[in-house]
């Protein structure tokens, strides 16, 4: 058995090793002139074969194989790799030729379809531009089936976002010419369907009413051809989800869950019905409030900046903002990237919130460096004069605010944003401005209407940033049939790099009044003086002729009732005003004064001095609503000759007491309104949105006041008026638009029913 064995193991052994020097002959021969070939070949050309649109010089820097170099099985292979990825190929192979002079490598190369031309038909509400502009398939582009759909969903949501919720697109292509396609998309916009009911599963606590004042999307109702109102938007939708839950985060109920929105198109096809269900959970109000970490002050400082109270209703909207306080409280101080976080700790025994508020201030930061860009006109010292930081100042996010909101109020920029940047350090900071600048020279022609004026025409150019250098000057001329107006001004309100602003205008006005004709040709100087972003002082000294005419018969025959008021005035004015208000234009909070004090007797013939304080404070209430009160008290006296009857004060009419006929109300003898020497006014808006989107607000009023002769005190008789009406900032201006109803009319003035008074317009 064992010689059986051994002699089985030698000729096992023998054949092994015959094997093996078979195969080593094998691959001597197979492999062994492969490998010599391919080290000496040599690559001699490159070219492409099948490549349209796209020229071979532009392909060959892409590829790793080289002519000149040996060619490389694993580098063509990346480069079929490379070529494809480009996208526009949908094979890539490589062949091989050998030459006399070497090898020739050609990629072979099958183009994608490529987009000739993209057609729309059908569609009649959205532009074919519009259309195509959205969508991913446009001319010479690579054309493939899946971005033909993707351009239909495109397509469907351009139209469901403009309500046409049923709209049917239809995208086909067809060959034309060698490897171009032409898209076609078919659309059928069908009927505009909007939301016409919003309701709400679970809601207790609140009406569904209130939920749905919450939401950005809207019930169509018949304004909605106007106002969007109705119309289905997914992302608005899904928003709107957070605004109602921030509503109860806001109330105490924290555990509150809202369901994502459920959208069904009616059975009727009329309309959308919008369904959200809510689980309200339990209300939770504010347990105890403490602070920890880097603190700056004192407990009872950062404590009175809370605005979050123990045993009160715990609300996220204030807890955010308590956070932003404390963050610019630090903020002011240099710490320009102090963390305060507020650490919770909820009972749901008790229910109630407990809050820590956790500092880290992080290091002193300063100012580095301030750059400006994109002003191709504006000059850079005019917008870095509105700017109250400095290079080298300590950080303050109070200056930073502040600094944005005066390049906003400037009326250069269409956009005007301060981003920060880390410095040379990490304790400095850099503020890169850019700003896009528009269009500040203009030229109207236009006209308006108003009930004490008539019809105005008007005709104007202004320039708000003459030169680049924030000049503002003025051509303007109105016209109307009882008034006439032509000014020339020219102002700086940054006179040699001051807080000084300077200016002149020359003028021409001619009014026609109750008991008399009024022409004044004048000019002034004035000087104004920014104390501080709030607080400026006003200056200005004028000198005029002025002319009255065309006298009524009850004035011809009492011309003692007259004063001296054909002549010439040089008065000084001057005045200080206090604005905290937060936008100018159309106030929403804060509050507004001025006094101010007139004396003519500085040149010309006519003596008379003027005073007047006026205030308003605005309240923002519930509902975008906003709450003015508006106060004014005024007083001429005379100096040593008497008051000229159009220098006195007359009130009623739109800017004063509605339901009064304008400049009515005033003393009146032997038939003729004299004015007064005194006066009073009081008014109360409440102004509210109608068509928020358009800018179309209501108001109802309450007015008060009266102007009172020598002799008669103030408030001794006092007539009011209240009303509604409708303002609207139209194209050609202002538009107001009010009826007034006086409480108390005067026999033989007064109309019953009320007064109109409408405007649109004004004077440059």
């Amino acid at each position: 058995m064992k010689l059986i064995s051994l002699h089985f193991r030698s000729i096992s052994e023998a054949c092994i090793c015959r094997s093996t020097w078979l195969l080593f002959a094998f691959l001597i021969v197979a492999v062994l002139p492969c490998r010599l070939s391919a080290g000496d070949e040599k690559i001699a050309a490159i070219t492409f074969l099948g490549n349209e649109t796209r020229e071979s010089a532009s392909l060959v820097p892409l590829l790793k194989s080289r002519v000149g170099e040996e060619f490389s099985a694993e580098k063509a292979n990346e480069d079929i790799k490379t070529i494809y990825r480009l996208g526009i190929y949908q094979d890539v192979r490589v062949e091989k030729v050998t030459s006399d002079k070497g090898l020739i490598l050609t990629y072979v190369v099958a183009e994608k379809p490529t987009v000739r031309e993209v057609r729309v038909v059908g569609n009649i509400e959205i532009k074919s531009d519009k259309i195509k502009e959205a969508i991913p398939l446009k001319p010479n582009s690579v054309f493939s089936p899946g971005l033909l759909a993707m351009s239909e969903k495109k397509i469907k949501k351009l139209y469901a976002d403009e309500g046409y919720y049923l709209a049917e697109v239809s995208g086909t292509s067809s060959k034309v010419g060698k490897n171009g396609e032409q898209v076609s998309f078919s659309i059928t916009e069908g009927k505009k369907v909007l939301i016409k009911t919003i309701t709400f599963e679970g809601n207790k606590i609140f009406s569904s009413r209130k939920l749905r004042k919450q939401m950005e999307t809207k019930e169509k109702w018949f304004l909605s051809w106007i106002t969007g109102a109705g119309t289905y938007k997914e992302e608005v939708l899904r928003n709107d989800v957070n605004r109602i839950a921030d509503l109860y985060f806001n109330n105490g109920y924290i555990n509150v869950k809202v369901g994502e929105p459920k959208v069904r198109l009616l059975d009727d096809k009329s309309g959308l019905e919008v369904t959200i269900s809510v689980t309200e959970g339990d209300q939770f109000t504010t347990g105890s409030i403490d602070f920890k970490g880097d603190l700056l002050e004192s407990r009872e400082k950062l404590d009175s900046m809370v605005t979050l109270q123990k045993g009160k209703v715990f609300s996220r909207e204030l807890l955010r903002n308590d956070v932003a306080k404390l963050t610019d409280l630090y903020g002011d101080k240099g710490y320009a990237f102090t963390n305060v976080v507020p650490l919770s700790k909820i009972d749901q025994d008790k229910k109630t919130v407990d809050i820590t508020f956790e500092f880290e201030k992080g290091e002193l930061v300063y100012i580095e460096k301030i750059s400006i860009n994109g002003n191709t006109k504006t000059r850079d010292k005019v917008i870095r004069r509105e700017f109250r930081l400095a290079e080298g100042d300590l950080y303050s996010v109070t200056a930073l605010k502040r600094t944005k909101q005066n390049l906003a109020n400037l009326g250069y920029f269409e956009e005007a944003t301060i981003a920060t940047a880390k410095g040379s350090t990490d304790n400095r900071l850099n503020l890169n401005t850019e700003v896009k600048e528009k269009s500040t020279g203009q030229f109207s022609i236009g006209g308006g209407f108003s009930s004490s004026d008539g019809i105005i025409g008007q005709a104007s150019i202004q320039q708000n940033n003459f030169l680049g250098l924030g000049l503002k000057g003025t051509i303007a001329a109105s016209l109307g049939g009882e008034t006439s107006l032509f000014t020339l001004g020219i102002s700086d309100p940054y006179f040699l790099d001051t807080n000084w602003t300077v200016g002149v205008d020359v003028y021409r006005s001619e009014r026609e009044y109750e008991d008399y004709d009024r022409r004044v040709t004048g000019g002034d100087i004035k000087a104004g003086y920014r104390i501080s972003d709030d607080l400026s002082t006003f200056w200005l000294y004028k000198y005029e002729d002025k002319k009255l005419f065309n006298l009524s018969d009850e004035l011809k025959a009492n011309p003692d009732l007259m004063g001296e008021s054909t002549g010439t005035i040089g008065s000084l004015y001057g005045s200080l005003t206090l604005d905290k208000t937060d936008y100018k234009l159309d106030p929403s909070r804060g509050f507004n004064g001025t006094v101010s004090a007139e004396y003519a007797g500085l040149g010309g013939s006519q003596r008379f001095a003027r005073f007047i304080g006026q205030s308003a404070v605005y309240f923002p209430l519930m509902w975008s609503t906003v709450l003015s009160l508006r106060g004014e008290l005024g007083y001429i006296m005379r100096c040593g000759k008497d008051i000229p009857i159009d220098e006195k004060f007359y009130l009623g009419g739109i800017n004063t007491l509605r339901g009064y006929e304008t400049r009515t109300v005033s003393p009146y003898k032997n038939g003729v309104y004299t004015g007064g020497v005194k006066e009073a006014v009081f008014n109360l808006d409440y102004v509210f949105p109608i068509i928020k989107e358009a800018g179309l607000k209501g108001v109802v009023f309450f007015d008060a006041g009266n102007s009172y002769d020598t002799g008669q005190e103030y408030f001794s008789k006092i007539l009011m008026s209240y009303g509604a009406g409708i303002r609207w900032y139209s194209p050609m201006g202002p538009l107001r638009l009010e009826y007034g109803f006086p409480v108390n009319p005067r026999e033989g003035i007064d109309k019953k029913g009320g007064r109109f008074e409408f405007s649109i317009g004004g004077f440059f």
